[in-house]
C-alpha cells in the first residue's frame, strides 16, 4: 500500500494528547500538594510549640532518689516521683531529673544551667551530719545521695538561684546551714499530730509577713505531710514562716534575699490543685525575674 493512502490515526493522536494533559495534570497536582504540606508544616510549627524562649519556661533542677542494687550495681536506679514532674511542667517550667553524680563539674554545670531547683523528698539524713548518734527510727538515704545533695545544695543556695524545698529538701537545707534535726517526732514531741502515714492531712499557722503567706492568701492551710522527723535548731539564713498544732516547723524560708521556699508538707501530691500550682508556680515566676 502506497503511504500517500495512510489515513492519519486520531486515536492515537487524541491517546498522545490525553497523556500528555494527564502528565501536566499529575505535575501541577504534584507541586500543589507540596506547596499546602509546607504550608501546613509552617502553620504546625508556628503553632505548635517550640517558639518559647528559655526565659518563658525555665529549666528546673529536680533531685532524685539513687535506688541501689544490691546483687549488681549496673541495675542501680535513678528515680523521681512523677507528681514534682508534673507540678512543674504544668506551673510552666521545664523539668530535668538530676542524677546523684558526685561530680565537681556535674554540679557547676547544673548550677549554671538550671534555672531553679526542686529538693524532694526521701529517707533520713545521717544524724551524724548534724552531731548526733542515730535513733533507733532513723532510716538513712543512701551515701551516693547524701555526698551528692551535701554538695550540691550549698553550692545552689549560694549561687542565689530561686529554691523549693520539699519534706526532706527543707530538712536537708537546714541541715547543710547548720541546723539540726528532732529525730523522730513520735518519741520527742508530745501531744503530736498525725504526720506520717496515708493521707496525713494536718493543719499549718502561716506567718503574716512571709512569702508563704503572699503565695497562699491566708495564715493557715490544710496539708498533706508524710515525716517522721522535724527541724529542730535552726540554720543560718533561715526563718521559720509556719507550725504545725503540735508546735512542729512546717515551713522555712530564706533570710538573705534569694527566693527560698522549704515547705515540710506534699503540695504536688495534695488533691487541693490551686494550693500546688499556687507554690510552684511560685517558683516558676521567682526563676523568670531573675
Amino acid at each position: 500500500m502506497h503511504p500517500k493512502n495512510i489515513k492519519p490515526n486520531n486515536h492515537i493522536q487524541y491517546d498522545q494528547q490525553t497523556t500528555q494533559t494527564a502528565a501536566r495534570f499529575h505535575v501541577l497536582r504534584s507541586a500543589a500538594t507540596r506547596m499546602l504540606l509546607l504550608f501546613l508544616l509552617a502553620g504546625i510549627i508556628t503553632l505548635g510549640g517550640c517558639q518559647s524562649s528559655s526565659a518563658d519556661r525555665p529549666l528546673i533542677g529536680i533531685t532524685s532518689v539513687y535506688k541501689v542494687n544490691q546483687d549488681n550495681d549496673l541495675y542501680s536506679k535513678t528515680t523521681a516521683g512523677f507528681a514534682y514532674v508534673r507540678a512543674v511542667s504544668q506551673c510552666g517550667g521545664v523539668p530535668v531529673i538530676l542524677p546523684t553524680i558526685d561530680d565537681e563539674e556535674n554540679i557547676c554545670q547544673y548550677i549554671d544551667r538550671l534555672d531553679g531547683l526542686v529538693l524532694i523528698g526521701g529517707a533520713d539524713i545521717p544524724p551524724e551530719a548534724y552531731g548526733q548518734t542515730p535513733h533507733k527510727t532513723v532510716a538513712v538515704m543512701t551515701d551516693q545521695r547524701y555526698q551528692f545533695e551535701n554538695r550540691l545544695i550549698p553550692a545552689w543556695l549560694k549561687s542565689g538561684k530561686p529554691t523549693l524545698g520539699i519534706c526532706l529538701g527543707m530538712q536537708f537545707t537546714n541541715v547543710v546551714s547548720g541546723g539540726t534535726m528532732i529525730q523522730d517526732i513520735p518519741t520527742f514531741v508530745h501531744d503530736n499530730l498525725t504526720h506520717r502515714g496515708n493521707q496525713a492531712y494536718h493543719e499549718v499557722t502561716i506567718e503574716p509577713d512571709s512569702t508563704l503567706y503572699s503565695i497562699l492568701k491566708s495564715d493557715r492551710a490544710s496539708v498533706l505531710s508524710n515525716h517522721h522527723q522535724a527541724v529542730d535548731k535552726l540554720g543560718k539564713n533561715l526563718r521559720v514562716t509556719a507550725r504545725a498544732g503540735d508546735g512542729v516547723i512546717e515551713a522555712l524560708e530564706r533570710t538573705d534575699g534569694p527566693f527560698g521556699l522549704f515547705v515540710q508538707w506534699h503540695p504536688e501530691l495534695m488533691d487541693d490543685i490551686e494550693h500546688r500550682n499556687a507554690i510552684y508556680s511560685a517558683l516558676i515566676e521567682a526563676c523568670r525575674e531573675k
